[in-house]
């Protein structure tokens, strides 16, 4: 999960609350107006084809599975066809007296989905404001971030100590059904709806991962989650340890305060970084924590649409990078906490151990609406220092470090274990 700060920008990776998504087909003809290549001409309610001899095409489902456009996308639509989809599902469908404003806010996240990106999406008023609350890490829920994969609705990361990681949900699971109802046709912000509910109710989740023989069922009871984004404690040997569960607004303050707890104490052995489950949040905020390690050199690239290049350095100083640092990461670990990684094994200030990173490196920009209502789109993709992709790939560790299934059952940290050698030069 990672927003952005950043001239009214904000990076999102999670999808929170129920969208409607009545109104794709029609509002698909609108999507197409986000591609590039179309254009509306005004007053004439004509929308201009996809020129065919056009170098780029818009994104995802605007191309056929052989890459090419098909022909009806090239040619002009007239705009009255969204007003004959408008009256057929008002007079035809079984759903009698169907609310225009739910056709109209339907349309509006169909425009949105007809690009084909799990990270682009249209919140209405109601939305908004309850991901503005999820912003400082307050909700009501299992304490889970899933995502679209492949198509397939996934676990991206358990929080850490949350109902869902206590029931056995764990990074990289599918979830094939919530309550009974198969998630095949779910858009995502419907399956956060039915996973989210209140304090003490029950949800069950029908998950497959790699390794079982068949689907299992998992009962998860809801909680109120409120995610302390930075915990510090001093292990033995003088190990520092800092554990990073999401960059939110609290992150660098609390970080702050574990620095100063640090550089107090004498022969600091070194420390261990973990941000295994850690989903991602502000952008600045895992900038700045990269700053300790990384003194004014480039954290991230970002490449927007046209090219360019944005290169985000830390002005923070780097109080940390005088000791052995060696970071936690595994497939739950996504977005902002990939960015720490990532720079810190570039500039070669920390052993990144554990798994591979989840591996979401888009960017998305949160432009609210007159309404209340808001429009999260990907507008650029990020690169570590050394110009490495994040999206899709995610981070390699130096050290791979599985836990396994006894692992989890007989609460053994091999991971933990080996950042602890690494430290100890064992």
């Amino acid at each position: 999960m990672d927003w952005k700060l950043k001239l009214g920008r904000v990076n999102v990776t999670r999808v929170p609350f129920w969208l409607s998504f009545i109104f794709v087909i029609s509002a698909f003809v609108l999507g197409l107006l986000l591609g590039g290549n179309v254009s509306i001409q005004r007053g004439k309610e004509i929308i201009k084809g996809i020129n065919p001899n056009t170098t780029t095409t818009p994104a995802g489902i605007v191309v056929d599975k052989d890459g090419v456009i098909p022909d009806y996308l090239k040619k002009d639509v007239d705009f009255d066809l969204f007003w004959d989809v408008w009256n057929v599902v008002k007079q035809e469908s079984y759903d009698k007296d169907i609310p225009d404003t739910q056709l109209f806010y339907g349309a509006l996240s169909g425009i949105v989905a007809s690009l084909g990106d799990p990270h682009s999406v249209f919140f209405t008023p109601e939305n908004t404001n309850g991901f503005n609350e999820e912003l400082d890490g307050k909700f009501e829920g299992i304490g889970a971030e899933i995502g679209i994969r492949n198509n397939i609705l996934t676990v991206i990361a358990p929080l850490d100590d949350s109902p869902a990681l206590k029931a056995g949900l764990r990074p990289k699971d599918v979830i094939l059904e919530i309550d009974g109802q198969k998630t095949d046709d779910l858009s995502l912000t419907k399956a956060v709806s039915l996973i989210r509910g209140k304090n003490g109710t029950e949800v069950i989740l029908t998950i497959y991962r790699d390794g079982l023989k068949e689907p299992k069922k998992i009962s998860i009871i809801r909680e109120a989650i409120k995610v302390k984004s930075v915990e510090f404690e001093m292990k033995d040997n003088n190990i520092a340890y800092i554990k990073i569960r999401q960059f939110n607004s609290e992150t660098v303050p609390l970080f702050n305060e574990a620095i100063m707890a640090i550089l107090q104490r004498p022969n600091i052995g070194g420390v261990i970084l973990d941000m295994r489950y850690n989903p991602g949040g502000y952008l600045q905020a895992a900038i700045d924590v990269a700053g300790e390690w990384i003194d004014g050199e480039v954290v991230v690239k970002e490449k927007i649409r046209n090219g360019d290049e944005i290169l985000h350095r830390s002005n923070k100083t780097a109080n940390l990078d005088k000791f052995k640092t060696v970071v936690l990461v595994n497939a739950g670990s996504a977005s902002g906490s990939e960015i720490v990684a990532g720079a810190l094994q570039d500039w070669k200030r920390a052993t990144i151990v554990g798994e591979q990173t989840y591996g979401k490196g888009s960017v998305q920009k949160l432009i609210n609406l007159k309404d209340g209502s808001s429009v999260k789109l990907t507008m650029a993709k990020w690169f570590t220092p050394k110009g490495n992709t994040i999206e899709g790939d995610g981070i390699t560790p130096d050290v791979v470090v599985e836990i396994t299934e006894d692992d989890y059952n007989t609460y053994q940290d091999p991971q933990m274990d080996e950042a602890i050698k690494l430290i100890l030069g064992q």
